[in-house]
């Protein structure tokens, strides 16, 4: 039985700011969800733009990133230890404290979630980038506010409540995914023969061979009667390589990846569906 969604029933945005964060794509694009699916799937959460858009009544949700995906499972378990720790961080903020912060080896899951939303909330642009030992390096940006007004870590935590978390590859969800459900595919956008932005840093993360995987799965999840719709790179392989995938099509956007204003401009995301539009 399909269960209808009741978007934005939480009216909750996302808490993290993210590098290919898709606020945008939700507002002027949201007539491309269907009006009806089972479990909403959704392998390379991020921020969850998407997700809380629909405000789905179950969820599947993954990444790579496992202290990402801790940081919504402790904010499910433990909400106000939480925002007792971000209170603390918005305190003392301050240059000093931020690089202090970043070099901390925590114990708890909630005062490892409150490190994960502190830096993210006041490191530069939102990046999330680790060096080779593994390790959150980014430099302090120009924001100083930990805690906003619209923070509801209550209605998050309630929101959470029929999500399953699952930190790792995207394989295990796609394949778990069935008839009727709708499956959000945005994965980190590393095309072949293509010097996109942070090109180096996805291709550690997210190589050709994943795409050329990714796609794949995609395809027989296509077959098992899977909604999809997905995100990618415009650029010829990415094209070649969903070639007969029901509907292809590039849809405008504005970067704002990088760090001089100037040289911020309009470009374009490749959206793959089989969805009726």
């Amino acid at each position: 039985m399909i269960r209808p969604v009741e978007l934005g029933a939480t009216n909750v945005r996302p808490f993290l700011k993210w590098a290919g964060g898709k606020r945008w794509f939700v507002s002027r694009l949201s007539h491309l969800f269907p009006d009806d699916f089972n479990t909403y799937v959704e392998p390379f959460l991020g921020s969850g733009a998407v997700f809380f858009h629909l405000s789905p009544k179950i969820s599947w949700l993954g990444d790579r990133n496992h202290e990402l995906i801790e940081t919504y499972e402790a904010i499910r378990d433990d909400w106000k230890g939480v925002l007792i720790k971000l209170r603390e961080h918005q305190r003392k903020h301050s240059e000093q404290y931020y690089y202090c912060v970043r070099c901390q080896k925590l114990q708890k899951p909630t005062t490892r979630a409150a490190r994960f939303i502190y830096l993210n909330r006041t490191c530069f642009n939102g990046l999330y980038r680790v060096n080779r030992q593994g390790e959150f390096n980014v430099p302090k940006g120009t924001k100083n506010t930990v805690i906003f007004p619209d923070d509801n870590f209550k209605i998050l935590s309630k929101l959470f409540e029929n999500c399953t978390f699952h930190a790792g590859d995207f394989a295990h969800l796609i394949d778990d995914a069935e008839e009727g459900d709708l499956l959000y595919v945005d994965p980190p956008y590393t095309v072949k023969h293509n010097n996109n932005n942070f090109l180096k840093y996805n291709e550690v993360i997210f190589s050709w061979e994943d795409q050329v995987r990714l796609a794949g799965l995609l395809r027989k999840a296509r077959l098992r009667g899977v909604q999809i719709l997905a995100s990618n790179a415009d650029h010829n392989s990415i094209r070649k390589l969903y070639k007969g995938f029901a509907h292809i099509f590039p849809v405008s956007r504005h970067s704002v990846l990088a760090a001089d204003p100037t040289n911020r401009k309009s470009s374009t995301e490749l959206i793959i569906t089989n969805i009726r539009i």
